[in-house]
Parts: structure tokens; sequence; C-alpha cells
């Protein structure tokens, strides 16, 4: 079965939020009214008035950043220097990242797109600020007084480098101008998944299975057909419950389409750009331009790596398969022979396997893990394990009525540490997937703490196990942002190597899968496509015809671009890092172990070294391939 059918849930629920309706006040975090001397650390989130004010807070916050950059220029490179870098790379982030992130989920389409024009003039000013000769021959000059000094310093050398300060002033030139025309290219790709707003009109005969909680208030066209979007809450259900193939089918073509035949036309544009520029630098491939900075080294090592995944995964896939298919033909009637499963078939028939062998299904879960209860459960799963508290502060403007804003701060010394924004609940214009944005960084040095965003797309009516196990994931990277407790800014949270940085959510996923853990719910209840198509299609499943899943997959668009393999990578280092946890889940001991040697040190440490301190040893892949083999 598909790993995540192989536990048994059905006493799951004894612990959980049975009963309770989805507005239920949860006794977790306290709530702390507005009038309360608490406040949440750090500044507040801007709130502008229009998309002029917006674009005048932008005017301004460069400006400023331009003033703050000619007087870090002038500074001799010192000892004091890179602690006045960082101070510089802090307010940039002030006065950018609150703008920029409006972008993703202000529900005012004029707001979204003021913020967007905001940001090409921000990634101008960064890739300007990648040039800066100056600044490069003085961190270059800079002795480092410690490792932590070290790798600041080594980090800095190779974002100059990699953003051409080195190449001969032609070169330079383009590797700006690629620079840019890349960032601007994402933006485009992003904003036509966030903002494609695709309906679809079905029968209530159609929907057959699907819970009516999912459909029945849901608007109508003028034939009285159920309209539909492809948010979360409604794709999900449908996906797992909807008896008609045919209805599957519609709903799973059009979210493998997201973003369409013009987002697919950008993603190659993108990848050719990113061609250009690594070949700028004498690097055969994007990959081996990037990896060259990452854990993996190399795309050998990484394509290696996947290799041996797959081929320890092989056997169990077909075998997931053909039971799907077993499944599949006792529903229908037919002989296993003349049964192929389709991709629209995968999860429907999953959830009824599901279903048989633990009498579970995943949307029977949704009253059990109303929205705001399962979210104190995680904070209280951090609270019990990390040593920390989280008081939700009322009263906070933010970019959204329904945000909620929580201080966190230390549980023995009462210290405060972050902010955290929560934005539970999807609507249309918003980021449609699940994300945390680091807007601030955290600094010993200067004191300053950490602020991070939690963006989720939640039903409602209540959460499945699946759910709850993605917000611990994204819980996991708002952690590594509001504990971290690095000398430098630039160091905390998830500005470590990004085939790291998704170790430390996917290390608290599993923490869902525990009985034991999930009993903290009765403290805070009241009761207890050429080359996707040929990757596709080498799969088990296959490549749909017509279906074009690259469009919608922002990921490859952004960030992670060549280290997508990362995500994989990252839960090899997780699920050696559990180990420390066997036995008990709920360890304060180990738990602080792990916020201070692990999230607290955000990247001012190697990924590597990192592990070795908490484990005792270097991280290996035994435990991920015994998981493998369960």
């Amino acid at each position: 079965m598909p790993a995540h059918l192989r536990f048994p849930l059905s006493a799951l629920v004894l612990a959980s939020c049975a009963g309770l309706t989805p507005l239920a006040q949860a006794a977790g975090p306290t709530a702390v009214p507005a009038a309360s001397a608490l406040r949440a650390p750090g500044p507040a989130f801007p709130v502008y008035a229009s998309p002029q004010a917006l674009q005048q807070a932008c005017d301004q916050g460069l400006q400023q950043a331009g003033t703050a950059l000619k007087q870090l220029e002038k500074l001799k490179p010192g000892p004091r220097w890179l602690a006045a870098q960082d101070r510089f790379d802090a307010q940039v982030q002030d006065l950018s990242n609150p703008i920029t992130f409006v972008s993703a989920v202000h529900p005012d389409k004029a707001m979204r797109d003021a913020s967007e024009a905001c940001e090409l003039r921000w990634n101008d000013f960064g890739s300007t600020l990648g040039q800066n000769e100056r600044l490069y021959r003085a961190v270059k000059a800079v002795k480092p007084a410690d490792a932590i000094d070290a790798l600041l310093r080594q980090r800095l050398i190779d974002e100059f480098d990699d953003a051409g300060v080195g190449l001969p002033p032609a070169q330079r030139a383009q590797a700006k101008q690629l620079s840019d025309r890349i960032n601007e290219l994402t933006q485009t790709f992003d904003r036509r998944i966030r903002d494609a707003n695709v309906k679809l009109a079905f029968t209530e005969a159609e929907l057959a299975g699907v819970p009516e909680a999912v459909w029945k208030t849901a608007p109508r066209d003028d034939q009285g057909r159920v309209v539909l979007g492809l948010s979360y809450p409604q794709y999900v259900p449908v996906m797992d419950k909807a008896e008609n193939a045919a209805t599957r089918e519609r709903m799973w073509r059009a979210k493998q389409s997201e973003g369409g035949e013009a987002n697919l036309q950008l993603l190659g544009q993108i990848v050719e750009l990113r061609r250009q520029y690594a070949a700028l630098f004498g690097a055969k491939s994007w990959a081996e331009f990037q990896l060259r900075r990452r854990m993996a080294k190399t795309p050998e090592r990484a394509e290696q790596f996947l290799a041996d995944v797959k081929q320890a995964v092989a056997a169990r896939e077909v075998k997931d398969i053909d039971e799907l298919r077993q499944a599949k033909a006792e529903h229908l009637g037919q002989p296993l022979a003349q049964v192929t499963l389709a991709r629209w078939d995968y999860s429907f028939y999953t959830e009824r396997v599901r279903n048989a062998r633990y009498q579970v299904d995943q949307e029977a879960f949704r009253p059990y893990f109303p929205p705001q209860q399962s979210l104190a459960f995680a904070l209280r799963l951090v609270e019990r394990l990390m040593g920390v508290r989280y008081q939700r502060v009322d009263g906070v403007a933010a970019w959204h009525p329904e945000v909620q804003t929580y201080a966190v701060s230390d549980a023995a010394t009462g210290k405060a540490l972050a902010t955290l924004y929560v934005d539970l609940y999807p609507r249309e214009g918003k980021y449609n997937h699940a994300a945390v944005w680091g807007l601030r960084g955290a600094s010993t040095a200067t004191g300053q703490p950490g602020q991070a965003a939690l963006v989720v797309n939640f039903d409602r009516n209540g959460l499945s196990l699946e759910e709850l196990e993605t917000l611990l994931h994204e819980l996991g990277h708002a952690v590594h942002n509001n504990l971290s407790a690095t000398r430098y800014s630039q160091q905390a949270g998830t500005r470590v190597k990004r085939d790291f940085v998704e170790a430390p959510s996917q290390m608290l996923e599993d923490w869902v899968y525990d009985a034991g853990t999930l009993k903290l719910f009765a403290e805070v209840c009241p009761k207890p496509m050429a080359l996707w198509a040929q990757m596709e299609g080498a799969t088990p499943l296959g490549h749909v015809k017509g279906t074009m899943f690259p469009a919608g997959f922002s990921h490859i668009a952004g960030g992670y671009s060549a280290g997508y393999y990362g995500y994989l990578w990252s839960l090899v280092v997780a699920t050696d890092l559990r180990t420390a946890f066997d036995g008990h889940r709920l360890d304060p001991a180990v738990g602080k172990r792990y916020r201070d040697l692990v999230i607290g040190q955000g990247g001012q440490q190697e990924p590597d070294a990192l592990v070795r301190h908490f484990l005792g040893r270097d991280f290996n892949a035994k435990a991920f391939y015994q998981e493998l083999a369960k």
C-alpha cells in the first residue's frame, strides 16, 4: 500500500476534537485581548490603505535602502564589517519582504498588482547589489573571528560570485539582465496560477459520493449546476469521494492544467534563460551551477540518489497499484485483466482500500479536526516539545481580517522570540497551496526577533489527516524561523542550503501518526510536457496526454528549480533525525537538544554539522530505507 495507508489510524480519533463545530473556540494558545500589554515581537505588519500607499512605501523603502547601502560602502572591512552588512540586510528585509509578500495573499487584485510591480524594483535592487564590486572587495578582505563569521563570509562571497560580480563587464551586464528577466517571468508564472480562478460545473448526480458539505452551499450556474473551484477544500474531496469517474477526470485534468499552455511556454523560456545564465559561469547546466552550492554538490550525485530511491520502491509501487486495480475491478464488477488504473482513480481507490482496511477515510476525519483546534494542537505540540509558548494577540491588523497573530516566547524565561502569522482559509486570488514566508530573520547580535507567515488553504469544516500532516509540515518551517538563535539574521531560519530546508518540516510531519502525540488534542479541545511526459510516463500509472502539470508547478519555476530533489533528500535527513525521538515523541530533553543544535542554528553551521552534533554521528539513509520497506 502507499506509505500513508500503512498506519493503523482507526484509534486516533479518540484523542481528537469529536463533536466540535469548526467555529468552536480552542483552549490552546492563550488569546490575549487587544488591550493587553502583550505585543507581537518586532515591527507590526504594514497595512496599506491603497495601491498608491503601497507604491509610496515602495519608493520610500528603496530610497532608505539606497542610503543605507552608501553608508555600508564607506565602511572599511574590519571586525565590524560583517555585523554592519547583516544589519543592512535585515533592514532590506524589513523594507521589502512585507510589500512583496502582499502579492501572494492580499484579497484586492489592485494591491497584488502593486505589490508585484514593487517586487520587480526590489529584484532590480538585489541584482545590482549582487554585482557591487566595492562590497565584494570588502567581504573578501574581512578576517573572520570564528567559524560562524567564516561561514557567513563565504556565503556572501559565493552569492556575489553567482550574481556575476567577477565576470567581464559585458557578461556581467548580461547576467543581471538574465536574472531580472527570470524573476519577472517567474512572477508571471505564479500570477497565472494564483489568478486563474478556474471553475467547473457539475450536476448533483455527478457529485454522488462527495460529502454534501463540500458542494451544498456552492454557487450554481444558470442551469442549476454546482460550480466548484480547484481550491483544496473542494478539489480533494471530489478526487477522494466522487463515484463518477468522469467527474474525477474533469477535476483532475483541470488541476493538472492549472496555468495553462501559456505557462508551459513561460517555463520553457525560464529554462532557456537559466541555461544561458549558467553558461556565463562555465557550467554545463543550470543544475550543475545550482547544486555546486548544495549538500548534493553535483547533479550526478543527486541523480544517483534518486535512482537508488526509485530502485528501492519500484517493486512496492507496482504492488500498490495492483492492489488499487483489484479494488477498482471489484468496485466496477469487471475482470481484473480488463481494468487499468487512471491517475484520476488513484485517490478514489486509495481511499476505498484505506476505508476497507482501517474503517477510516480522510473525509471522516474533518469533524474531529476543526481548523482552529488543529492549529492549537500543532502549536501545543511545539510548545511541549521545544519549550516555547504561543500566545494569540487579537486586534492585530494584517493583510486580511482572518489572519491570526501569535507572540512566540521562551517558556522558561518568558523572553520574546518571534511573531507568527497564520492564514488558514482559501479565497480568490490567494496563493493556493501551502507555504511559509520568512518575513524577518532573527539575530542574537541585535536582539531582532523573527517573523514568519504560515499560509494554507484548509476546509472550514475541518482537516483530513493528510491536511493535519501538511499543517505540521508548514509549522516546521515557521518554527525554523521563529526559534532561530543565530548571530546573523542572514543565517536564520530557512536560509540554509536548499536541500536541507525541508528536513525540519518533514521531520515534524510524522508526529501526526503518533497516538500519544494526538492525545494533546485533549488539552486544546473542550471535548476529547515532453520531459514531464517522459518522466511521468516512466511511472506505473503513466502520463495522460493533454495534461500539463508543469504549467501549475510553481516550485520548479521558482526557487527550487534544479533542486526539487531536495524534498526527497531532506526527507532522508528528516527520517534520520526522528531516530533520536524513537520511543517518546514528546521527550522535552531531546526536543530541547533539537531546538538548540538544529533549529536554533539556522544556517550559521553547515547542515551536515548540525545533524552530526544532534545525532552524534553523520546522517545516513538507513532509517529512510527501513521506512520504505514497511
